[in-house]
């Protein structure tokens, strides 16, 4: 057996997910007043130690902050069911149906927020989903985060967590930044995908494959065992 794990942003997906979350959100709910928090946490970010959790929080309060927990949902559907063939890598898709195929367990690790990062996990047939969660109070969506920001070391101990599920298992990992090389080099096989030039140089002296996802789908055989 094997449990094949996703990133989602750049991986899956061709590009970020999160801010394109907010912003369909805020022009089909228009929201006063939603600016300037954002701007002063963007701000604090780049001049506080560039904390990618409390950023992703802090936005999530300016747009979101007090929303029925049925209207974020119904939103979250629409934007997963808007996510087609201009959004989406068709070597992803490829990879994720040879790993189905193969019986092995799909996984998506990503920094994206619990608010839909499952629900496109289910789309696609994922077994599970590990990501960021967000806090709710009283039905109603807070902002703050449930969960250290899934990125960089945090991914690699979801890896070692999984690898402690699944002691049989190897493991195989996909992602497509820098910031992923920790949970990367914890993967028995893992790939980097999407990379530029400078990045796919980096990659290959550390020994990991890198592939191109974006146009194509890879033919690169998954084995079972």
């Amino acid at each position: 057996m094997r449990v094949a794990v996703f990133d989602l942003d750049g991986t899956i997906t061709r590009h970020d997910t999160f801010v394109p979350y907010l912003r369909g959100w805020l022009r089909r709910h228009p929201r006063t007043g939603w600016v300037g928090p954002a701007f002063v946490a963007i701000v604090r970010y780049l001049l506080a130690g560039q904390d990618r959790g409390r950023l992703k929080s802090d936005l999530i309060r300016a747009c979101m902050a007090g929303t029925p927990e049925s209207e974020v949902r119904d939103w979250t559907a629409n934007f997963v069911a808007g996510l087609d063939d201009s959004t989406l890598c068709p070597g992803a898709f490829a990879a994720i149906a040879r790993h189905r195929d193969a019986g092995n367990r799909l996984v998506i690790l990503s920094a994206s927020v619990d608010l839909y990062a499952p629900e496109i996990g289910r789309r696609f047939g994922f077994d599970e989903t590990i990501c960021t969660g967000v806090a709710w109070r009283d039905g109603r969506l807070d902002g703050s985060l449930t969960t250290p920001n899934r990125r960089a070391d945090e991914k690699r101990r979801c890896v070692e967590a999984l690898r402690s599920r699944f002691p049989a298992a190897r493991i195989c990992a996909y992602a497509n930044s820098r910031a992923d090389f920790a949970h990367l080099a914890a993967a028995d096989d893992p790939v980097l995908v999407n990379a530029g030039p400078g990045l796919r140089r980096a990659a290959e002296k550390l020994g990991i494959p890198t592939e191109e996802w974006r146009n194509k789908p890879t033919a690169r055989p998954v084995q079972s065992a």
